[in-house]
C-alpha cells in the first residue's frame, strides 16, 4: 500500500496525488474527472470517470426442453439471490406446460412479476426498491410469523385441530418468500457498498444477519412439518395416547420458550440471557430422550402414527438446535 502526503492547495483546499500508474492504466490526464465514495470505515474509494448508476442487472438462461422443472426453479433462485431484477428464460424450443407452471410458481414466490410470456421465451422481473428496505424491521417480521406458527401447530396438536393446522402449513410459503428477499439484499450489501450504507449494514452483520434469517426460516419449516403431521394424524382418525401427548406437548412449549427468549436476546444484544438460551438445550434433550423412550414403550400404535411422532420429536429437537445456534450468533455478534 503507497502513502501520500497531504499538501496544500490555496487557503483551505488539501490535495493528495493520484498514483502514476494508476493514472495511466485508466488512460486519465489532467482535466479529466474522476469519481469519489466515502466507505463506512471512513475511507475514501476512487473512480476513474464519473461514476453512473449501476443498470439492473439481467440475465438469460437457455432451457432445455427436456429440462426437469426442478432444476429450472433452482437457477431462477441462485439468479434472484445474486442480486438479478431481469431474469429471461429463453426455450431451445418450447415450454412444457410443466415447466410453465414452475416458473410461474416460482416468481410468485419471489415477489417477481411475468412482463412477457409466449411458447419460448419468459421474462421476469422484480420491482421490488431495496433502497426502501430495513433489515430489522424483516428479520422482525419473518420472526413473530415463525412464531405464531410453532405456537399454533402446538395447539393444532394439543386439540387436534387440523383446521388451525392447514392454517399453519400455508403460511410457510410467506417466511420462504421473505428470506428469499432479505437473502438477497445481505447478498446485494456484500457487493455494493453504497446499499450496505444506505442499510446501515457492516460488512460482518451482512454474515450473521444472513446465517440468522436461515435459522428462522428454519424454525418455520419444523413448525410446518408438525402442522403436516397434524393434518395426517386426523385425516386418518389416529390419536394419540395422553401421555404421549402430554411430553410432547410439554417439550414442544419448553422449545418454543427457548427459541422466543433466544430471538428477545438478540434483539435486545443480551449476552447473559443468550448463554441461558445455550444452557437449555440440555433440558431439551432430555425431554427428547424421553419421548422416544415413550413413543417406543407405548403399545399398539399404528405404524403411521409412530412415523408422525418420530417426526414431531425430530422437527422440536432441530427447532432448539436453532434457537441455540441464534443465541450464539447474538454471543458473537457482541465481540465483533
Amino acid at each position: 500500500m503507497e502513502q501520500r502526503s497531504i499538501m496544500s492547495l490555496g487557503r483551505s483546499s488539501l490535495v493528495i496525488s493520484l498514483p502514476k500508474h494508476w493514472v495511466k492504466l485508466n488512460e486519465l490526464k489532467s482535466g479529466d474527472a474522476v469519481s469519489v465514495a466515502v466507505q463506512r470505515d471512513r475511507s475514501l474509494v476512487v473512480f476513474p470517470g464519473v461514476k453512473s448508476k449501476e443498470s439492473t442487472k439481467e440475465i438469460t438462461l437457455h432451457v432445455d426442453p427436456n429440462e426437469k422443472k426442478v432444476f429450472i426453479v433452482r437457477k431462477i433462485i441462485a439468479c434472484y439471490l445474486n442480486g438479478y431484477s431481469n431474469i429471461k428464460l429463453v426455450s431451445k424450443k418450447i415450454f412444457s406446460v410443466a415447466q410453465q407452471k414452475a416458473i410461474r410458481d416460482i416468481a410468485r414466490q419471489l415477489y417477481m412479476r411475468i412482463m412477457e410470456v409466449s411458447t419460448k421465451k419468459i421474462h421476469i422481473v422484480t420491482l421490488i426498491d431495496e433502497l426502501k428496505a430495513q433489515i430489522i424491521s424483516g428479520i422482525q417480521r419473518i420472526h413473530i410469523i415463525a412464531k405464531s406458527m410453532l405456537q399454533d401447530a402446538l395447539n393444532a396438536l394439543k386439540n387436534q385441530d387440523e383446521m388451525l393446522a392447514r392454517a399453519v402449513y400455508s403460511l410457510d410459503d410467506d417466511v420462504d418468500h421473505f428470506s428469499f428477499f432479505l437473502i438477497r439484499l445481505l447478498r446485494s450489501a456484500a457487493l455494493d457498498t453504497a446499499l450496505a450504507n444506505k442499510l446501515d449494514l457492516k460488512p460482518i452483520e451482512g454474515l450473521d444477519y444472513q446465517n440468522l434469517v436461515q435459522r428462522i426460516e428454519y424454525v418455520a419449516d419444523e413448525a410446518s412439518n408438525i402442522a403436516r403431521h397434524v393434518i395426517m394424524l386426523s385425516q386418518r382418525q389416529q390419536k394419540l395416547s395422553d401421555s404421549l401427548l402430554e411430553l410432547m406437548l410439554i417439550a414442544g412449549n419448553y422449545t418454543l420458550s427457548s427459541y422466543e427468549k433466544a430471538m428477545e436476546a438478540f434483539f435486545s444484544k443480551d449476552v447473559a440471557s443468550s448463554n441461558e438460551t445455550i444452557e437449555r438445550e440440555k433440558r431439551s434433550t432430555q425431554l427428547e430422550k424421553r419421548l422416544a423412550s415413550l413413543t417406543f414403550l407405548t403399545k399398539e400404535m399404528a405404524p403411521m402414527t409412530v412415523c408422525a411422532v418420530c417426526s414431531i420429536r425430530e422437527s422440536i429437537k432441530e427447532i432448539a438446535e436453532d434457537a441455540k445456534d441464534i443465541a450464539e450468533i447474538t454471543i458473537n455478534r457482541s465481540y465483533s
